[in-house]
């Protein structure tokens, strides 16, 4: 692949996006075969150097209980959340003389106490939930008795959500449990992932009864502006982005984040589901926004450099695939893979849930594809590589 010597930066980086575009695409499809050409492990470096590529405004992160403008009428709140993943981003939508909120946060009395600060200033006209994940939907409820704001969310991630919040039938994380011992966890980790039962409720109390249904392709107005709902899958079970053609922006949720890779699992009502390549398939519909759109991520700064990122993530996801199929040329199982999958030992509880539901989701996709297949020995699942 020759270089490009462009000597404009804004030229430079739209050659460098599609050479990127054209490493992750061969991937994808499997034409870049690693075991055969480690010369392109330079290549994927190349991809994954994220802030070398990427665009951030500059503009000053919100301090706690503050509303920072991003364009007229968008307001970035950054909240900070009880995790190594530590703050979430929610945003304010002009509405007339109120605003909408994109998320509400996790349950928490920091939380509750910097909205207060920003519900003097900013009241509600509507609350819009990306998806189910307590940093999002956490204080939807709470929101809602001191506004009266109608909650707007797809119908699987609210249904979802009540499911989870009452523990029903194979939503319970008695069933996490059980899949992820299928699937090799040690005992000792399986008794503290028990711990972590309950911990959907502390992180959403309350779920809103009723909520205005959102669907991939709907159209709204906020204030002065349209936006378009744009579903996703693989993170959540309906995912809602949100773009508006005119400002050229996209609130992307956890479906699009600047530094890290979204977290792709599976759940114990739909183990063998190909969670990830439903993810790959969604953000690579991003690819129709134009490539100046500015994102507005969950977790991370603003950004614009959305086909790069697509790229960027697509080539990870490829080249973590390929680490996994060299992997299991012995059987092993998803739990043995954890630390081959993210180059080191995991051993926390709250780690594991996402690590190993991430291998999981990987080894789905790799077996969809015909690359390994699944074995059963004894009461656990093994993978092993199709010669």
């Amino acid at each position: 692949m020759a270089p490009c010597y462009c000597a404009t930066p804004g030229l430079w980086r739209r050659c460098r996006a599609q050479q990127i575009c054209c490493i992750a695409t061969n991937l994808i499809s499997g034409r870049l075969e690693f075991d055969k050409h480690r010369q392109h492990r330079a290549a994927v470096d190349l991809v994954q150097k994220k802030d070398t590529i990427l665009d951030y405004p500059e503009i000053r992160l919100p301090e706690g209980g503050e509303a920072r403008e991003i364009l007229p009428g968008i307001r970035w709140l950054r909240m900070p959340l009880p995790m190594a993943l530590d703050h979430v981003n929610l945003w304010l939508l002009a509405d007339g003389d109120h605003w909408a909120a994109v998320d509400t946060g996790i349950a928490t009395d920091e939380q509750k106490s910097f909205w207060q600060q920003i519900l003097a200033t900013h009241p509600l006209s509507h609350l819009v939930v990306t998806h189910l994940h307590p940093d999002h939907l956490g204080l939807a409820a709470w929101l809602q008795e001191r506004t009266g704001a109608p909650l707007w969310m797809t119908q699987g991630e609210f249904a979802t959500a009540h499911l989870f919040l009452n523990q029903m039938g194979h939503w319970s994380f008695a069933e996490v449990e059980a899949l992820y011992a299928r699937h090799g966890l040690s005992q000792e980790l399986q008794t503290a992932l028990a711990g972590r039962s309950g911990g959907y409720r502390k992180g959403v109390p309350a779920i809103p009864a009723t909520y205005r249904r959102m669907i991939d392709g709907d159209q709204f107005t906020i204030g002065d502006q349209t936006w378009r709902v744009i579903t996703g899958y693989g993170h959540s079970p309906e995912h809602a982005s949100l773009y508006c053609d005119e400002l050229h922006v996209l609130i992307s949720g956890d479906m699009m984040l600047p530094r890290i890779s979204t977290n792709v699992s599976v759940s114990p009502t739909s183990p063998d589901d190909d969670g990830l390549g439903r993810f790959l398939d969604s953000i690579a519909r991003f690819r129709e926004l134009p490539e100046d759109t500015l994102v507005l991520p969950s977790h991370g700064r603003p950004f614009r450099g959305l086909h790069l990122r697509i790229a960027q993530l697509e080539a990870h996801h490829a080249e973590r695939c390929e680490v996994l199929t060299e992997a299991c040329v012995v059987p092993k199982t998803a739990a043995e893979l954890v630390p081959v999958l993210f180059d080191r030992p995991i051993n926390d509880a709250h780690q594991i849930f996402f690590a190993l539901g991430e291998t999981i989701a990987h080894l789905n996709h790799l077996l969809r594809a015909g690359r390994v297949r699944r074995i059963e020995e004894g009461s656990h699942f093994h993978f092993v590589t199709v010669s």
